[in-house]
């Protein structure tokens, strides 16, 4: 057993290899950039730090601190890495299909380039939706709420890991549509099945969207809104690659297979 395993392990290391190699590259190269990359995390936050400053005259001195004695280079390391796998997304997913490629049909090896292409924008687009539409109002309710009371001292550290943790999770959840196509491609998915688990979907989105955004209710809505519109889209999508058969074909293909076995 162990001998079968040998090839796809040998495999999966060099998947692997090629993956890490174009991740540490990329960190070099983002690293060199991280200073602009890290004015373009922090701007939420300093638009919310103003608006605190103009309704709140206690909260006008608000500011980004941080806490460790090398805070600041932890900090590039943290934006450098974010940006790294986001610049290297696209080796990787060519990595992780050509991982799964063996067991695919001829027609279905060329779709390489749609999967890379369709995960990569739709990461991406995710990211932008969580950037331009749901920090602006998570990061201003979260900073306004109590500032007549407190000072705003914001620790950079803890900033860029909450505001990753963010951009992660919009880029993972748009994947949605994408992974159902290809999923519904090779036959292991189809509309009436995405359809019945509707149900547990919805509280899955809410459950996920609680654990990766910010306590509040609004921010929460605003990334689980966007996730069931795209389960929605994703169960159209799989009735066009992969429609589910008539129920009156399941039901005669069963009885044949009952007087079959008996």
């Amino acid at each position: 057993m162990f001998d079968e395993l040998k090839p796809h392990l040998a495999e999966l290391r060099k998947r692997l290899a090629i993956s890490a190699a174009s991740l540490i590259t990329m960190f070099f190269v983002m690293f060199y950039f991280h200073e602009p990359l890290l004015e373009w995390m922090v701007a939420p936050l300093n638009t919310a730090l103003i608006e605190v400053g103009k309704v709140s005259v206690h909260a006008a001195n608000g500011m980004i601190t941080t806490s460790q004695v090398g805070g600041a280079f932890f900090v590039a390391l943290k934006v450098a890495f974010f940006a790294a796998i986001v610049g290297s997304l696209p080796v990787i997913l060519s990595q992780i299909w050509m991982f799964v490629a063996p067991g695919l049909y001829a027609n279905e090896k060329k779709m390489i380039i749609p999967f890379i292409l369709g995960g990569t924008t739709m990461f991406l687009v995710g990211v932008l939706f969580a950037y331009y539409v749901v920090t602006p109002f998570g990061f201003d309710f979260l900073i306004t709420f109590g500032s007549f009371k407190f000072t705003p001292l914001i620790n950079i550290e803890d900033y860029v890991g909450f505001f990753t943790k963010i951009m992660f999770g919009f880029g993972i959840a748009f994947e949605l549509p994408i992974f159902a196509y290809f999923l519904a491609l090779l036959g292991m998915v189809d509309d009436r099945q995405m359809t019945d688990f509707f149900k547990y979907a919805i509280v899955i989105i809410f459950v996920v969207a609680a654990f990766l955004t910010p306590p509040d209710v609004l921010t929460q809505l605003l990334m689980a809104g966007p996730l069931i519109i795209l389960y929605g889209l994703s169960i159209f999508i799989v009735k066009l690659v992969n429609p589910a058969p008539p129920l009156e074909e399941e039901t005669e293909d069963e009885t044949e297979l009952e007087k079959a076995s008996e």
